[in-house]
C-alpha cells in the first residue's frame, strides 16, 4: 500500500493510501492459461462475461493460478495483483482483437504470453490450400508486443513457447508429425522474439520434451492428458519454470 506523508502544524502524519501499489501481472493466451477462470463453465466466454468478483474462481486452475498463489501467499507485503486473460480456443488473431481491453487497458507491469497451439490446430482443421504463414504469424506477434510497449515502455515481457505431445488421444492422430513440426517452428519464432525484445524466455516445449523423456509414468497422460493440455502435474512444472525464470 502506498503511503501519503503530510505535515500539519509541524506534526508528521503518515496515512495509508487507498491505491494499491503492488506490481500488476497479466497472463494472457488460450485454454492452457484459461483454466476456467472467472467461472466460465468450460466455455470461451469473453472476459466481460466472466465473474470478475468471485475469488473462488478468479484465477482458474492452471499454472497461472499456481504462480499467483506463490507470490501472493509468500509476499503479501508486495501486494501483487494478478490477472488471468486466457480464453479457450484463442489464436494470435483472437488475441489481437481483444488486446486493447484485455492487455493494454489493465496496465500491467508484467505481461506473460503463451499462444500458438490453436493457430496450428485450426490450420490443420482447414483445407490447407496454403502453407502456414509463419512470417505473418511472427509479424502479428511482434505487433502486439509493440503496442504494449508503447503503452508501457518499462513493461516486463515473459514469453512461453507453444508445445504439443504425442500423448492421450493425440497419439491416435494421423497428423501428429505435421502438428509437432509446425508447433516447434512457432516455438523457435517465440525464442527469436524473446531474444529481440529482451524478454524472459520460457521453453515449455523443451521442458516437456525432457520430462516425457526422463520421467516416464505408467500412463502416458500423466503430464499432458490430451497432447495439448497439461495435467495438474504438468501445470505445476510450468509454474515452477515461470517462478524460477521470471523472478518478480
Amino acid at each position: 500500500m502506498k503511503r501519503i506523508i503530510t505535515f500539519v502544524t509541524g506534526i508528521l502524519f503518515i496515512a495509508a493510501s487507498a491505491i494499491a501499489g503492488g506490481p500488476r501481472v497479466l497472463f494472457i493466451g488460450d485454454s492452457i492459461t484459461d483454466g476456467n477462470w472467472g467461472n466460465s463453465c468450460g466455455t470461451a466466454k469473453p472476459s466481460s462475461e466472466r465473474t470478475l468478483w468471485d475469488m473462488n474462481h478468479i484465477y482458474g486452475s492452471g499454472y497461472m493460478y499456481l504462480c499467483a498463489t506463490y507470490y501472493q501467499g509468500n509476499y503479501p507485503e508486495k501486494e501483487y495483483e494478478f490477472f488471468n486473460r486466457g480464453i479457450s480456443g484463442n489464436t494470435l488473431e483472437d488475441l489481437e482483437k481483444r488486446w486493447e481491453t484485455d492487455a493494454i487497458d489493465l496496465k500491467p507491469d508484467v505481461l506473460s504470453l503463451l499462444v500458438g497451439t490453436n493457430d496450428v490446430h485450426f490450420y490443420l482443421q482447414g483445407n490447407k490450400e496454403q502453407v502456414f504463414d509463419f512470417d505473418a504469424w511472427e509479424q502479428r506477434y511482434r505487433s502486439l508486443l509493440d503496442r504494449s510497449l508503447r503503452a508501457n515502455p518499462e513493461l516486463k515481457i515473459v514469453l512461453g513457447t507453444p508445445f504439443v505431445a504425442n500423448t492421450g488421444n493425440m497419439s491416435k492422430s494421423a497428423d501428429f508429425a505435421e502438428r509437432d513440426s509446425l508447433v516447434r517452428r512457432c516455438a523457435k519464432i517465440v525464442e527469436r522474439i524473446a531474444e529481440d525484445y529482451k524478454a524472459v524466455y520460457l521453453p515449455f516445449n523443451s521442458m516437456f520434451d525432457e520430462i516425457l523423456k526422463t520421467t516416464p509414468a505408467s500412463k502416458d497422460v500423466y503430464w499432458i492428458w490430451d497432447g495439448i493440455h497439461p495435467t495438474p502435474a504438468g501445470h505445476k512444472r510450468m509454474a515452477n519454470l515461470w517462478i524460477e525464470r521470471v523472478k518478480l
